[in-house]
């Protein structure tokens, strides 16, 4: 396949199943707020300890402690490309058909790993500033990133029809990357910066 088309020089691009739409319409800025979110949890795969061309493990994968998390951010990064995929797909195209999408059974798998996850760390008793290990600032970095592309689904869906699997996984996968990335700190022995509300000039002492 060819890289260049020239077919959107005109600022519209095709829609899977047909119809071309403006590169600015809602359903193209949800899509390519997924594919920012990917792009940084790819990012932030590269910069799992061990990763790399002196990684022991296939293909460049940790191996170890972190096996979990590139295994669990592997799926995802495919769930991502599932959930475009239908987004991408225009209501009543014959090609969603063949579309996977985001199930309950997708979500149900983040909601299992949020609590694993979880059993490795305190309770939560103050907010924390995004940072720490590289990789944990990464996951922090790509928690934002899916925040916004979930305002963007949720925008597409006030105009046309999305599935509800989709605003489910997409806000359970921001939770997920939240607890990911304390856990990462947590097995890395990076302590985590709470956030301490400074008082207003105007309040009294």
């Amino acid at each position: 396949m060819k890289i260049y088309t020239r077919t959107g020089d005109d600022g519209t691009t095709g829609l899977f199943g047909g119809g071309r739409v403006s590169k600015n319409a809602p359903r193209i800025r949800a899509c390519g707020a997924l594919d920012e979110l990917n792009a940084c949890i790819g990012v932030a795969r590269a910069a799992l300890p061990g990763s790399g061309e002196e990684c022991p493990g296939p293909a460049g994968r940790p191996t170890g402690a972190d096996a979990d998390l590139e295994a669990l951010l592997a799926r995802i990064q495919a769930n991502l490309f599932d959930v475009g995929a239908e987004l991408a797909s225009p209501p009543g195209a014959k090609a969603s058909a063949h579309v996977r999408g985001a199930t309950r059974e997708d979500v149900r798998t983040l909601e299992e790993a949020i609590d694993q996850f979880e059993k490795e760390l305190e309770p939560l008793r103050q907010f924390v500033l995004p940072g720490g290990s590289p990789f944990a600032a990464r996951i922090h970095l790509a928690r934002s990133v899916c925040r916004r592309a979930e305002r963007e689904i949720v925008a597409l869906g006030e105009s046309e029809p999305v599935g509800a699997p989709v605003l489910a996984f997409m806000n359970r996968l921001s939770d997920l990357l939240f607890v990911m990335a304390r856990a990462a700190n947590s097995r890395a022995g990076r302590h985590e910066l709470k956030w301490t509300p400074r008082r207003s000039p105007d309040s009294q002492a």
